[in-house]
């Protein structure tokens, strides 16, 4: 009889929720809206998301944190940008022994902090990692997905396999929380970077020498960064970095090919949130600082933020390629 939470009812959120509420009795699904929750318990449909897929009986949602004073477990599906926030609320909330999970790809600019990193700062509840090539379509229509789950107690293994686990849902355990989370960062970076080759027009053979040195790159910085290397031959690693480069559905792919097109689309006005984004300022500061050398974060980073030519950045980018 575990009860579970989900923070953040958006696409990714929802997913989980009709996954795992086959393993439980019920799933309560958190959103902020009001016209959101009504949706989902009344109709249950998450319109904005999901408008023509009907949800579990099972799946309720809430639009008070309070509500999760007893929960077992909670899994956190929002943005980056509105962790620290959340778990301000949460901090005085929750119960000691509640798990936290964090799906969160991204990292704060403010402090360089990842997701775990922001959850332990706020309280000592037991943190743990989820991350992979997951698509949150995929997982709302019941598909074969497998996803990495790094963890800091293995006593909390057999709990998440009640939880998420089944034969569809394949999980892959690991300890490497440093790594894991950095993997689902860094990734995002490699998706902008292949974007913006592929809004170049670059051929295939030079879009992929770019992709497999991103891959080189991403190991270095995880083991630079505190992390183990061979995490990124994991689900959330080779996988991760392969689905989010090269799928349009990929928000981070899409947004590269725009800025390789010198498309800029105005982020505020739409409401999309793009981590990589928001990532690159903080991965180029920690490569810069801890005296790494990546050659496609200085290549993102120059397109993305400093406005670049992406035309230009490229040519300096595969002068630089060995």
């Amino acid at each position: 009889m575990l009860k579970v939470g989900i923070i953040g009812a958006g696409a990714l959120g929802t997913a989980i929720a009709q996954s795992i509420s086959k393993n439980l009795e019920k799933v309560y699904l958190y959103a902020r809206r009001k016209e959101v929750v009504d949706d989902i318990n009344i109709n249950s449909y998450n319109s904005d998301y999901y408008p023509n897929i009907k949800l579990n009986k099972n799946i309720i949602c809430v639009g008070d944190l309070s509500f999760f004073h007893d929960a077992d477990c909670l899994i956190l599906t929002i943005p980056s940008s509105n962790l620290r926030d959340i778990m301000n609320e949460l901090k005085n909330i929750i119960k000691k022994d509640c798990i936290l999970l964090s799906s969160i790809k991204g990292i704060e600019k403010s402090s360089s902090k990842t997701a775990s990193e922001i959850i332990r700062e706020s309280c000592k509840n037991p943190c743990a990692v989820l991350s992979g090539p997951n698509i949150a379509r995929e997982i709302m229509l019941n598909l074969p997905v497998a996803s990495t789950l790094a963890i800091d107690s293995n006593e909390n293994e057999i709990i998440f396999r009640k939880i998420m686990e089944s034969n569809e849902f394949k999980l892959q355990f690991t300890n490497d929380i440093v790594g894991t989370e950095l993997c689902g960062v860094i990734k995002n970076i490699l998706a902008i970077s292949f974007g913006i080759c592929e809004g170049l027009n670059v051929n295939d053979s030079a879009k992929f020498a770019i992709l497999n040195k991103g891959f080189y790159e991403t190991k270095k910085i995880i083991e630079k960064l505190g992390g183990n290397p061979s995490t990124i031959f994991n689900y959330c690693g080779f996988g991760d970095i392969v689905t989010a480069s090269t799928l349009s559905v990929s928000r981070n792919h899409t947004l590269g090919v725009l800025y390789g097109q010198k498309i800029v689309i105005d982020e505020k006005a739409t409401g999309v949130i793009f981590e990589g984004k928001n990532s690159i300022i903080t991965i180029k500061s920690l490569c810069d600082n801890n005296n790494i050398k990546s050659i496609i974060v200085d290549f993102v980073y120059d397109v993305i933020i400093n406005k670049f030519s992406p035309e230009k950045s490229f040519k300096e980018l595969w002068d630089k390629l060995e």
